[in-house]
């Protein structure tokens, strides 16, 4: 008879914060103990479960009502999202999807709508699953990360909050409270998703960043998830963009330098997708991003060659 899976965790004690500056003491209380913040738990529990984390102390920083919220996107003021942010706020948020969709698109693509309505946008990006989708568009968004610790507060890029070997810079005694994301007008984005069949993570998946004035692209950031073991900037793509007139054909061209600084035998791979096959469908999930981002950007009044005529991309 094949036997099934553990899937009772190990002991563990529990505690629940009740205030950010709570939850810190009990992390400096319990520091010898592995504590490990529990946040929407979707992550975590399945794997204390399946015994890949064992923490001594759980603290759990669900209840702490100040972390949660979307404010700012206003007159182009950045965002301040609550680390407790849930996946489904995201994704129901009007000014996000108005002035940083590439952060609203990535939430609306995480699991199913039961993670999205527990998941939380801090507990996705501590995690920093490979495959994760909010990650890269943090990257792609030039987010923030803000980092409490018993000395104050400070802040990390996105850029560098996330190591290369999956690992994250949050200190053992630290708590992501706050996510800001910068707002302009003239910066649109998108995220485009080939999903792996087998786990609902991206296969492969390009978060894209465009600003457009006067008809060129001042400024793109894009970064992929699922092709290694931290979000990719794709710098060669957006060399090619920035200073380029934003029309469909230059952003096809810029696309298909998506995986040229890019080594197969060092992409992820496994039973489903090898790492070259990963690497291949950069390309068309950056065009597939690039060109909804250029057709939110003509959306907004923004055209695409500059004037204000009803202007399409180019075929």
């Amino acid at each position: 008879m094949r036997r099934r899976p553990v899937v009772i965790p190990p002991e563990f004690d529990y505690c629940r914060a009740s205030s950010v500056e709570d939850a810190l003491e009990l992390l400096e209380v319990h520091a010898d103990a592995d504590p490990v913040v529990l946040a929407g738990g979707h992550g975590l529990l399945p794997d204390m479960k399946t015994g890949e984390t064992s923490p001594g102390v759980l603290i759990d920083v669900s209840e702490i009502d100040g972390l949660r919220g979307v404010e700012g996107g206003d007159s182009n003021r950045p965002f301040s999202i609550g680390a407790l942010t849930t996946h489904a706020t995201l994704a129901e948020s009007d000014a996000l999807w108005e002035h940083a969709p590439v952060l609203a698109e990535a939430a609306k693509n995480v699991g199913d709508l039961q993670v999205r309505n527990r998941g939380t946008i801090g507990g996705n990006l501590v995690e920093a699953d490979p495959a994760a989708d909010l990650p890269a568009a943090a990257v792609a968004a030039d987010a923030t990360l803000a980092l409490r610790d018993d000395d104050g507060e400070r802040t990390v890029s996105a850029d560098e909050f996330f190591g290369e070997d999956g690992t994250t810079s949050l200190g053992n005694r630290e708590l992501l409270t706050e996510i800001r994301i910068p707002n302009s007008e003239r910066t649109h984005g998108a995220y485009a998703k080939k999903t792996h069949p087998a786990t609902g993570y991206a296969l492969v998946g390009v978060a894209v960043s465009l600003t457009v004035e006067d008809g060129t692209v001042t400024r793109a950031r894009l970064a992929a998830s699922g092709v290694a073991e931290s979000p990719v900037r794709l710098t060669v793509v957006e060399d090619a963009l920035v200073g380029s007139e934003a029309t469909q054909q230059g952003l096809s061209a810029a696309a298909e330098n998506a995986s040229a600084t890019l080594d197969p035998s060092d992409a992820r791979s496994d039973p489903t997708a090898s790492g070259e096959f990963r690497i291949h469908l950069l390309e068309p999930y950056a065009e597939r991003a690039l060109t909804t981002a250029l057709d939110r950007t003509i959306g907004d009044g923004e055209t695409a060659d500059g004037t204000d005529a009803e202007v399409t991309t180019d075929e």
